[in-house]
């Protein structure tokens, strides 16, 4: 094989497991990595689910729901200009649920901004675009 196919086989491949770079959908890490979130779509929309947790974060969960993985943290997602999503985020820790404001920041940032009480209790968070766990692609 030459070297230039070779070089367009490997960028093909590459594209092919990141997915759309200009697309939310795709598996996420939160910060920290002790999740990693689904984005796929359900119904007309896009949902966030979790499809790995690590040990603490399951603990911290516990209040808001028995089984972490398989929750679905985003919901309703709908595009509101490119780039930019809007819909509902649960945090299980926290036990609420709240306005989420969804941009993709580069190909593999996502920025999950969630506000309750209006915009008076604001939070920010970076996930980076990740592969889904071989435990988690089996289930």
């Amino acid at each position: 094989m030459n070297g230039a196919l070779f070089l367009a086989l490997l960028a093909a491949q590459a594209l092919a497991q990141s997915g759309d770079q200009h697309s939310i959908q795709g598996v996420w890490k939160s910060p920290g990595g002790n999740s990693i979130i689904e984005i796929a779509p359900c119904g007309g929309n896009l949902c966030g689910t979790v499809v790995w947790a690590s040990e603490k974060a399951k603990r911290d969960s516990r209040k808001a729901t028995n089984q972490l993985v398989g929750t679905p943290l985003l919901t309703a997602l709908k595009e509101k200009k490119e780039g930019h999503w809007q819909g509902k985020l649960f945090i299980p820790d926290k036990k609420m649920r709240v306005t989420a404001k969804i941009v993709l920041a580069g190909p593999d940032q996502l920025k999950v901004s969630g506000c309750a009480a209006g915009k008076a209790l604001c939070r920010s968070a970076l996930w980076s675009r990740t592969e889904k766990p071989a435990a988690a692609a089996t289930n």
